[in-house]
């Protein structure tokens, strides 16, 4: 044992670090594997994508994680071996990935797990006071340590709600970290299966950082797609441009009270889902449209709700540029609506501030497991109504 906790020190002491950073998202579709090189720490904090791959997942995986994934009511035995499964599936596809790039597990100094998110239960999400602030990421850290052979931080929103959060979205520590300017008022976007962002305000400004969740991303078109087409989603948004959007089903849609809730805030598909959908086509009459149409209207209503977040977030403000990364950069509909409703504003690719953005959310993982071990709390303090706090727990190979 002390000859990895002497390891975990030296690592900490090294000017850059190598960190693999996993993500894993409601999707479902694969492991984004982000090995990053990281210079320093804190404000000082430089990084690198080095390597980026997604190795997909096959279909008897996937459909062992839906047997748990946002469900109250779940076979806990199922529950329990997913937790080892997907950690040694995990650390499976990682040992593939230095495999195709020629790297030993030598060369590298930390793996940061995300893990596999299967429910998440804020009070404001779930309404109920008598259990606090929840969420759950399964995949074992040890298993991937084991397996590999390379120190392993994982379990990283649990210190988050620990510290007073909520769990999620992490992203402001990194994004904060890496990418504030000096003059540019700076939306973040991850359109994933939920949509969220980082405002980073201009630094010459007296405005505060946050991240939040907005409302559904992709979650309820790919749910959609997998229950009618039998697709895990709506490649290049071919199905919904083919759909007209239903108005009255899309108003009621939009009802929502977490939609109008004040920054920050998380959500997740224990509430934007297909029982959401189906009340509110029940509400609206609207349940003999086509189902081109209704993803004509998902689509939309995923744009609105990130155009509202936008609006909200920058009125008042001028020289805001929206930096978008996640899958639901690649749904051409969806980026067509969201700059429809936001004429004026500079919307692109996140690829334009230098991080393939497929990769940011593994990186920021990455930059997480850096600052616990090389950072300080105080170079996060600057983030609003967001704890700083070491984030991810240790787990060492042997």
């Amino acid at each position: 044992m002390k000859a990895q906790i002497d390891k975990l020190h030296a690592i900490s002491q090294k000017t850059e670090r190598y960190i693999i950073g996993l993500m894993s998202g409601t999707s479902l579709d694969g492991l984004d594997i982000a090995l990053c090189k990281i210079k320093g720490s804190g404000k000082s904090t430089e990084t690198t994508v080095e390597k980026f791959v997604t190795l997909p997942y096959n279909s008897t995986f996937q459909d062992q994680i839906r047997l748990v994934f946002a469900k109250r009511t779940i076979d806990l035995q199922v529950l329990c071996g997913l937790n080892a499964l997907i950690g040694q599936t995990h650390a499976q596809l990682i040992n593939e990935a230095l495999q195709q790039w020629g790297i030993t597990k030598e060369e590298v100094d930390l793996i940061a797990s995300h893990g596999q998110t299967v429910y998440h239960a804020p009070q404001q999400l779930t309404k109920d006071e008598s259990f606090p602030n929840s969420t759950l990421q399964i995949g074992d850290g040890d298993h991937i340590a084991v397996q590999t052979g390379i120190i392993t931080l994982s379990d990283f929103r649990q210190k988050h709600i620990a510290a007073g959060g909520e769990g999620a979205p992490l992203a402001a520590y990194g994004d904060f970290l890496l990418f504030t300017d000096n003059h540019e008022n700076r939306v973040l976007l991850n359109i994933g299966g939920i949509s969220n962002f980082t405002f980073l305000p201009a630094s010459n400004t007296a405005l505060a950082a946050y991240a939040t969740d907005l409302g559904p991303g992709n979650t309820m078109m790919n749910q959609y797609c997998h229950q009618y087409f039998g697709l895990e989603m709506d490649q290049d948004a071919r199905l919904a441009k083919q759909g007209r959007v239903c108005q009255p089903l899309l108003d009621q849609l939009m009802l929502e009270d977490f939609l109008s809730v004040d920054f920050p805030k998380t959500t997740g598909p224990e509430l934007f889902n297909l029982t959401y959908l189906a009340e509110a086509q029940a509400t609206s009459n609207s349940q003999d449209i086509a189902p081109e149409d209704v993803l004509a209207t998902l689509n939309l209503f995923s744009a609105q709700a990130i155009i509202q977040g936008i609006k909200k977030a920058t009125k008042g403000l001028d020289n805001i540029a929206v930096y978008v990364s996640g899958g639901g950069l690649h749904n051409p509909l969806l980026l067509e609506n969201i700059k429809n409703g936001l004429p004026g504003i500079k919307i692109t690719s996140f690829q334009e501030l230098g991080i393939n953005p497929d990769a940011k959310e593994a990186c920021l993982f990455a930059v997480l497991a850096n600052e616990t071990i090389a950072g300080e709390p105080s170079s996060l303090s600057g983030i609003k109504d967001s704890p700083a706090a070491y984030m991810g727990k240790i787990s060492l190979p042997y």
